[in-house]
C-alpha cells in the first residue's frame, strides 16, 4: 500500500506536470489531506463514490462551507482519483450541495470611489487606481511585469488571468505620469539590486528552464515587487515575488474607514465599480465583458442590476405623483 506521504508527492508531481497554478496545487493538496483524514486515514483506493459523497455532504452540512469551497474540494478529490489513481468515479448523485447565495456586488458611487482613492497613498494608491481604472482583479495587478505595460498605446496586457487566458485592457491616461514616475524609481532600485548580485524575480517554470537569465532582466521585473526574498516552491532557490496581496488589502480597509464609507468595500469592489460605471456611461456590455475577461456575458450582466436608479431602475409611483406625504 502506498503511504499517504508518497501519495501526496505523486499528486504534487501530477499537478506540476499539468501546469496547475501554485495556489491551486496548495489548495488541492490541502483538500486531499482533509479527505484522507476524514476517513480515518484510509487509502483512497479503499474508498469510492459513497465516501466522496459523505465527505462533500459533511462540508456543506456540518462545516457550512460555501458552494465555491465545496466545488473546489470536489475538483481536488476528482483530480486525485482521475489523475493520480487512474480511477473513474461514477456520477455523484447523493451529495448535499452547499447553497449558492445570489448576492449583488457592492458598487460605490463616483464620489465614494474618489474619496476612497484619496485616502490611499504610495504603492497601494497606484494599485487601487489600476483596479478601478483598468478593471483588474487584485492578483492581476500585483502580477504585472514591466513588459506588460504599453504606455504609448494606453494598454495593459494581463497574462494568464482567470481561466489561463491573456487579455488586453485599458490603461487610464491619468495614470501614465504616475506610472512613469514609479518606473523611474523601480529602475533605480533594480540597478542597485543588480550591483549587489541579488536574486531575480520568480518566473513561469517553463520559461525559467529555457531562459534562466530572464529573472534578472528589466522587462521581466514585477511592477510591484516585494521588499524581501522568499524560497521558490519549485526550485528551492531564493527569489523575489510580487507584493503580497494582504499589504494592499489592509491599506484598503484602512482607507474605507478613513473615507467614512458605510458599505463593506474591498479591493474587488473597485473592479465592480469599473464595470458598472462603464455601463452607466453607455458602453456596450460586450466591450465591458472583454475588458473584464469574462468567458460568458451572463457574468457581466450582473452589473446591469445595480446600475439603475433604485431597484431595477424603476421610478416609484410616489415620485411620479410629485406630491409629498404628511404624517
Amino acid at each position: 500500500m502506498v503511504k499517504r506521504r508518497g501519495l501526496l508527492e505523486v499528486a504534487r508531481e501530477r499537478m506540476r506536470t499539468r501546469h496547475l497554478a501554485y495556489r491551486t496545487e496548495q489548495a488541492y493538496l490541502q483538500w486531499i489531506r482533509r479527505y484522507i483524514v476524514f476517513h480515518q486515514r484510509r487509502h483512497p483506493r479503499e474508498l469510492g463514490a459513497a465516501e466522496v459523497e459523505r465527505f462533500l455532504t459533511h462540508l456543506a452540512v456540518d462545516r457550512k462551507v460555501s458552494a465555491s469551497t465545496q466545488s473546489q474540494a470536489l475538483q481536488a478529490v476528482l483530480f486525485l482519483y482521475r489523475e493520480v489513481l487512474a480511477v473513474n468515479l461514477p456520477w455523484l448523485e447523493n451529495v448535499t450541495r452547499a447553497a449558492r447565495p445570489q448576492r449583488l456586488p457592492v458598487v460605490l458611487s463616483h464620489a465614494e470611489v474618489r474619496s476612497l482613492l484619496a485616502a490611499l497613498e504610495g504603492t497601494p494608491w497606484l494599485v487601487a487606481n489600476l483596479l478601478y481604472g483598468s478593471g483588474l482583479r487584485l492578483m492581476e495587478a500585483l502580477r504585472l511585469r514591466v513588459k506588460d505595460l504599453a504606455l504609448d498605446r494606453g494598454e495593459l496586457v494581463i497574462r494568464e488571468a482567470k481561466g489561463g487566458k491573456d487579455r488586453v485592457t485599458m490603461l487610464p491616461a491619468t495614470l501614465i505620469t504616475p506610472i512613469r514616475g514609479h518606473l523611474v524609481r523601480l529602475r533605480a532600485w533594480f540597478e542597485e539590486q543588480r550591483k549587489r548580485s541579488m536574486p531575480g524575480v520568480s518566473l513561469p517554470q517553463a520559461l525559467s528552464r529555457k531562459y534562466p537569465a530572464a529573472s534578472t532582466q528589466w522587462s521581466w521585473q514585477y511592477l510591484f515587487p516585494s521588499n524581501g526574498l522568499c524560497r521558490d516552491p519549485y526550485t528551492g532557490r531564493p527569489t523575489r515575488q510580487h507584493l503580497h496581496e494582504k499589504t494592499v488589502q489592509r491599506a484598503m480597509q484602512l482607507a474605507v474607514r478613513k473615507a467614512g464609507l458605510s458599505q463593506p468595500a474591498s479591493c474587488h469592489t473597485l473592479r465592480h465599480c469599473f464595470a458598472t460605471h462603464l455601463l452607466q456611461a453607455g458602453y456596450d456590455i460586450r466591450t465591458v465583458q472583454e475588458l473584464l475577461g469574462h468567458a460568458d456575458v451572463k457574468t457581466t450582466m450582473i452589473y446591469t442590476h445595480v446600475m439603475g436608479r433604485g431597484a431595477k431602475g424603476v421610478r416609484s409611483p410616489l415620485d411620479r405623483e410629485g406630491g409629498s406625504l404628511t404624517g
